[in-house]
């Protein structure tokens, strides 16, 4: 036997059953809801009827200025507990650059730069991997801890601190 399911205007048979059930019981379950609520329900439909503000009439007048100044970023490095080392506007939160990760090579930690040569999809620009090159590939441990890392890359980037 072979069911034929075809898609029809309007809502489904159970859906209208289901409404006029709901609607004929509406008493009931108000008188629920306020027992359960202790009152709220009503008084938060009485209040959403009731209009809180006045309403404009007649003419609305828009005003059009320009949109805010945007906000000079502040720039700060920061190294995530996932050893990802990103530039981050102080200002808005937003990630700036990725600059790389710390990776374990050879049984040491080192900080690699977000290179096509260091294998990722998204290199830093070339502006940026010329004042870095000089930590590619810098161990880290002992005196270059996250914290000193960040001061480093802040220095060779012309950050303040």
């Amino acid at each position: 036997m072979v069911y034929t399911i075809s898609k029809r205007s309007g809502p489904r048979r159970e859906d209208v059953e289901a409404r006029k059930l709901i609607d004929s019981n509406r008493g009931t379950i108000e008188k629920i809801a306020d027992q359960i609520s202790n009152g709220a329900y009503s008084a938060q439909r009485k209040a959403a009827a009731a209009p809180s503000e006045p309403r404009p009439s007649g003419v609305i007048i828009h005003h059009l200025s320009s949109a805010p100044k945007p906000v000079e970023p502040r720039p700060y490095i920061r190294v995530s507990p996932n050893r990802r080392v990103v530039v981050v506007d102080g200002e808005t939160s937003r990630q700036m650059h990725h600059l790389g990760n710390i990776q374990r090579v050879d049984s040491t930690f080192r900080f690699m730069l977000a290179t096509k040569a260091n294998g990722f999809f998204a290199p830093v620009d070339d502006e940026i991997a010329e004042q870095l090159a000089s930590l590619d590939g810098a161990a880290m441990g002992g005196e270059r801890d996250d914290k000193a890392l960040a001061a480093e890359i802040t220095a060779l980037l012309g950050y303040e601190e």
